[in-house]
């Protein structure tokens, strides 16, 4: 398997550059953020180039962060905002080679949301697409992001169906689709056509995957033998730093187990 380290969580004690450099001194096969726009491109670039490693996603801004906002793309009455947020990070995806942006949809509910986020989301993908750009969307659980709008993965696939732009894909977390409907595996199964990219960490805690509920050894098995082969994003929050939560790659690289103690997920 492949794995992406997702530089919002991990690494945070370091810049964003830096983050990338200890990314490829650990092993991992790809990078992917949160929000790099106050990071110049020019340095964001040298860092990728030095390591070899692609930047695969990058998300939207989420607003005004101290009133709560935690995206833009489905709030009534935001929609230059929104549109001027996904335009920046079509810039910042292009300058830097990156081929998906997940677009936040924030806290909001109701009719007149939905029609926004469909209209915004449209701007999206049509806005991406000429540059090869895949728009992710992602249903977060409802313990760690009350109020967001898009809480289930039925809702996320009933917006992708409806707007039928293939360049618009499903953002698979585990750790949020465990924690909200249960049975991850089953579900990624059933959503796989639709995805773009998956993530992954322990549940309920959110911690490296070599613990929890979710038996990562027989999760990534089953990632396998789906058929998908893009790098899985390792999206969680180290308990004592990153470089101490990385048994779990240092055991899969050696051929052995996620989980110590559990059945070899075979060689990464």
């Amino acid at each position: 398997m492949r794995f992406s380290a997702n530089l919002g969580f991990l690494w945070t004690e370091l810049s964003l550059p830096d983050a990338i450099r200890a990314a490829g001194a650990a092993g991992f096969d790809a990078v992917e953020c949160h929000w790099p726009y106050a990071v110049p491109v020019a340095d964001v670039q040298a860092a990728l180039e030095e390591t070899g490693l692609r930047m695969l996603s990058l998300n939207t801004r989420r607003g005004d962060v101290d009133a709560g906002e935690f995206g833009l793309t489905a709030l009534p009455g935001r929609e230059a905002e929104a549109r001027a947020a996904i335009d920046e990070a079509i810039a910042y995806a292009r300058a830097i080679g990156t081929p998906c942006i997940h677009v936040m949809a924030g806290r909001a509910e109701g009719a007149d949301a939905g029609a926004v986020f469909a209209e915004n989301l449209r701007h999206a993908c049509d806005s991406a697409a000429p540059h090869g750009i895949s728009i992710l969307i992602e249903a977060l659980n409802r313990h760690d992001a009350p109020g967001y709008f898009l809480s289930s993965l039925e809702q996320v696939i009933g917006v992708i169906e409806g707007l039928k732009r293939p360049n618009l894909r499903l953002m698979f977390d585990f750790y949020h689709v465990e924690r909200t409907e249960g049975d991850a595996v089953a579900r990624l199964r059933r959503a796989l056509p639709h995805v773009g990219h998956i993530q992954f960490a322990s549940v309920p805690d959110r911690g490296a995957p070599d613990h929890g509920e979710l038996d990562y050894d027989e999760v990534f098995r089953a990632v396998a033998e789906m058929g998908h082969t893009a790098p899985l994003g390792a999206e969680y929050r180290p308990e004592a730093g990153t470089d101490a939560s990385l048994d779990w790659l240092r055991r899969l690289r050696a051929g052995g187990r996620v989980r110590p103690g559990g059945r070899a997920a075979g060689s990464a």
